[in-house]
């Protein structure tokens, strides 16, 4: 019983010490009473230099336009004849190239539908209130669940959640 005692006491003590440690906030803490930092009292060296909050949305519309299906149908083709030609090339045989050249067509047709949108579509003009106070607007062809007041990060020329 003792001895149970004693475990789950130094048990509790090592989850109490593990709680116990320092923030971390990038300094030691013998460095002239600036605890935290290396830089005259800037305790915040790790600040994120390209992060800030989303201020506006604004969607810019393409001005390009195509009639509803023309994608789906043009990439259709293409897949369709591809796919047959793949088969008919690899040695398939008759049912094997008409299979190849469903398969190709609904590929194909999936990604022309995909490449219309992404021509034609809007985009959005995304304003950004960086950390250090610099104003910065970001277009972009996807949202990706961002909205005004989000914190966010500009990576490669593109708005992400942070």
């Amino acid at each position: 019983m003792k001895i149970q005692l004693i475990a789950a006491g130094a048990i509790a003590s090592l989850a109490l010490a593990g709680c116990a440690t320092s923030p971390g906030y990038g300094g030691s803490y013998n460095n002239g009473g600036n605890y935290g930092s290396n830089n005259n009292g800037n305790y915040n060296q790790n600040r994120c230099t390209d992060c800030g909050i989303v201020t506006r949305i604004d969607t810019v519309a393409s001005g390009r336009t195509a009639p509803s299906a023309t994608g789906a149908i043009l990439g259709g083709i293409v897949g369709a004849v591809a796919g047959h030609e793949i088969s008919d090339k690899t040695g398939g045989s008759k049912g094997n190239q008409n299979i190849a050249s469903v398969a190709g067509a609904v590929g194909g047709a999936l990604a022309g539908n995909k490449i219309q949108q992404n021509v034609t579509g809007n985009s959005y003009d995304i304003q950004v209130r960086m950390d250090d106070g610099r104003v910065i607007v970001v277009n972009q062809k996807d949202l990706g669940g961002i909205r005004e007041n989000t914190y966010v990060r500009v990576v490669n020329g593109r708005v992400v959640i942070r």
